[in-house]
């Protein structure tokens, strides 16, 4: 495995609407962070022993939720990031779908993730102190349904 240093991960994410060009559509979530954790999928079976076969079949029941962290990063749309979190205070669940891309120190691509059906559940902001340097942002966490 290769050490990428300088790396990080650039997100972007889109409130999920059928009707809107993919172009046309205004980020919720953008912006570059130095950790992402939870790109994960996990898949739950039912199990099924049938008489007379030695071996039980498999049938998928559904996929387990995630949590996408993201980490020690700054967001670039403020007023889109804001409208979301004040949609989220009023009640509106507003699913995002997006990407997450690993570049490294040259701004080059190394890979990207798909995420679909995410959803706001925690953000975290900085602490404020005048006497060190804080990042925009320290911790949001999505809740989403897998990456591929």
């Amino acid at each position: 495995m290769e050490f990428l240093s300088g790396a990080y991960f650039e997100v972007s994410l889109f409130e999920e609407d059928d009707t809107a060009v993919y172009d046309d559509r205004e980020e919720k979530l953008a912006g570059r962070f130095t950790s992402v954790s939870g790109l994960n999928m996990e898949l739950e079976y039912e199990v099924y022993s049938e008489g007379g076969s030695n071996y039980p079949r498999f049938f998928l029941k559904e996929s387990k939720p995630q949590v996408l962290v993201l980490e020690q990063g700054v967001i670039v749309e403020d007023d889109a990031f804001s409208q979301l979190m004040s949609d989220c205070l009023e009640g509106r669940m507003v699913p995002l779908q997006g990407t997450v891309t690993l570049k490294d120190s040259f701004g080059e691509t190394v890979r990207t993730w798909c995420i679909e059906n995410a959803y706001l559940q925690k953000y975290v902001g900085p602490e404020l102190n005048s006497n060190q340097p804080a990042l925009a942002v320290t911790r949001v966490e999505l809740i989403y349904n897998g990456c591929f």
